[in-house]
């Protein structure tokens, strides 16, 4: 990897022609990344907009932020995937979890670790063009194989926030997706998760991406608020995050029971009782010089790229604002010249 990356993670909530004209702007920009969610029933269907945004750019590495095992067998996961990097001529990431929130809308919970470790198996055996014989992690692979060549190394990218599957996607993934907020103490924890999963499997440590949700503004009080329903999704799934943080127990306590499942959007009301403290500790919440520093945070803990998940009304603003903090954080352009797979 010769120098750090910059992405943008959207969720599928905008017309094809008006996700279109982002893609082109995005591209224009010169992020190297673009993701889009698979959040089940509450946004368009993330291999459909990867597909739009394929035939936009030449360029942009393109990813599922994230997937899951449970809303699609893995072998359609494998079979779509496959799909949009060919499509795309190789710059398909798949970005994969055990599920979030939205699950519950279909009568899921999140899937066990072991799941998701056979589902990654599975997929990638499918990859590589084998006859696959596989009854693991709740779901049954049957003499399965991929009719049509795939590439045998399509990147997959686990998205983590808790020590133990921090620890799995060090030990088997290509990369990590961290939801663990921007602050140095999350952040340095979180990498130091990731590396001891990879050093017990004898590996280098894989690619860390860190996503960073909410708005940038020069009305900071705009931003905060923008960013203020992220935060709630930290006590509900990563209470870790919050004890670094400093948020008391109790306060964790008054958010979950406030906050009881659909997406983070869904969450304002349980958000407003976060200290402002914390919503900027663990979201873009702030100006472009409070973003710059997040960034750098990043950096300097050991991230390997940083990607902007804008909220709010204001969101290709804030795309456009992230760029621009970048520069100061990085010390660089944003990468206009064509990613090479090999930087993945």
């Amino acid at each position: 990897m010769t120098h750090p990356k910059l992405g943008v993670v959207l969720q599928g909530v905008d017309a094809p022609q008006e996700f279109g004209c982002m893609v082109d702007e995005i591209d224009g920009l010169g992020f190297d990344h673009l993701w889009l969610t698979d959040s089940s029933l509450h946004a368009r269907n993330c291999y459909a907009y990867l597909t739009l945004a394929a035939a936009r750019s030449s360029r942009l590495l393109l990813g599922t932020a994230v997937t899951n095992p449970l809303s699609r067998h893995p072998a359609i996961t494998a079979a779509a995937a496959a799909t949009v990097d060919e499509i795309s001529a190789g710059r398909l990431i798949l970005g994969i979890g055990t599920g979030d929130r939205p699950l519950l809308a279909l009568g899921l919970r999140p899937s066990t670790l072991d799941t998701l470790e056979a589902a990654v198996a599975g997929i990638r055996r499918l990859w590589r063009g084998e006859e696959v014989d596989q009854a693991l992690g709740g779901f049954t692979l049957n003499r399965a194989h991929l009719r049509f060549p795939a590439r045998a190394d399509i990147p997959v990218y686990i998205s983590a926030s808790g020590p133990k599957t921090l620890e799995l996607a060090g030990r088997i993934a290509d990369g990590a997706i961290l939801l663990v907020g921007l602050f140095p103490e999350a952040l340095e924890w979180a990498i130091s998760q990731l590396a001891r999963g990879a050093e017990a499997a004898g590996r280098a440590r894989p690619q860390v991406a860190v996503f960073a949700y909410g708005a940038v503004s020069e009305d900071e009080q705009a931003a905060l608020e923008a960013a203020r329903s992220i935060a709630a999704w930290f006590p509900q799934t990563a209470p870790h995050i919050c004890d670094l943080a400093g948020l008391s127990r109790p306060l964790v306590d008054r958010v979950r029971a406030a906050y009881q499942g659909g997406e983070f959007q869904e969450a304002a009301a349980a958000a407003r009782v976060l200290p402002d403290e914390f919503v900027r500790k663990v979201a873009l919440a702030g100006n472009r010089e409070h973003a710059t520093r997040q960034i750098r945070a990043a950096l300097d803990a050991g991230a390997d790229s940083v990607h902007a998940f804008p909220l709010g009304t204001g969101r290709m603003d804030t795309i456009r604002s992230f760029a621009q903090a970048w520069t100061g954080a990085a010390g660089l352009e944003p990468r206009s010249e064509t990613s090479k797979i090999s930087d993945m």
